[in-house]
């Protein structure tokens, strides 16, 4: 059990973002397979999109007892024949037998202080073969009064994340989602320097910011945007 409670308000707002989670999970799906472990699965907006099925397993790890409490009673899983595990507390609370195919931090590796100890502990428990995968804030030019507000410790270059690659796995892809939403950011940090983003402009990214960078981003071959995502993988034995 843990006493970690977590302070940011942001997780109601953005979990009406639905376009921008259809958007990642298109690009993350293909790495979800067999048992996967989620780590700061939050209330479990991320879960109930990621998660269809066709993986063997599913565990959401939260250290916050309160929200995991709300994965475990949402009613969006007594509609379906599955639901997932759900653990309280960090990655030691996971047992040391267990071992993963995928392990996934979904805007969740900004928020620990130390990062690198962090995915050298998440490659302990992975399977031959297995992937690490990061989505998290990029650009730490871009740190804002909001990344404050909702404990980000940092932003993440592509040169940032390659540096964190733990001992032994190989980083296979390294690619930016939201051109677009970088410009709002920007905006945003010079300009307006709100740390709460307001519902009316958490919409207007989600349905029309996005809706943009999904035909800009290929165009640039995701060589920029408002996240990063890089992924991990264990050498096959």
């Amino acid at each position: 059990m843990s006493d970690y409670s977590y302070e940011g308000a942001e997780l109601p707002r953005f979990a009406e973002a639905v376009h921008w989670k259809r958007y990642f999970t298109r690009h993350l799906r293909p790495w979800l397979t067999g048992d996967v472990l989620e780590v700061g699965a939050g209330i479990g907006g991320t879960t109930r999109l990621l998660y269809d099925g066709r993986e063997l397993n599913w565990t959401c790890l939260e250290p916050d007892a309160a929200l995991a409490r709300q994965i475990q009673e949402d009613e969006f899983w007594l509609t379906r024949p599955f639901s997932p595990e759900v653990i309280v507390g960090s990655l030691e609370s996971v047992a040391f037998e267990r071992s993963f195919d995928a392990i996934i931090y979904v805007d969740v590796l900004e928020h620990v202080e130390d990062d690198r100890a962090e995915l050298q502990r998440a490659a302990r428990l992975l399977k031959p073969g297995g992937v690490l995968v990061v989505l998290s804030p990029a650009h730490p030019t871009l740190f804002s009064e909001f990344d404050r507000a909702v404990g980000h410790f940092r932003r993440y270059s592509r040169a940032a994340l390659t540096a964190l690659s733990p001992p032994g796995l190989q980083l296979e892809r390294l690619f930016y989602l939201d051109a677009i939403g970088t410009l709002l950011l920007l905006a945003n940090r010079l300009l307006i320097r709100s740390p709460h983003p307001t519902r009316r402009q958490v919409l207007f990214w989600d349905r029309v910011v996005i809706s943009l960078s999904q035909c800009l981003d290929p165009v640039l071959r995701y060589r920029a945007g408002r996240s990063i995502i890089a992924v991990w993988r264990t050498p096959h034995r």
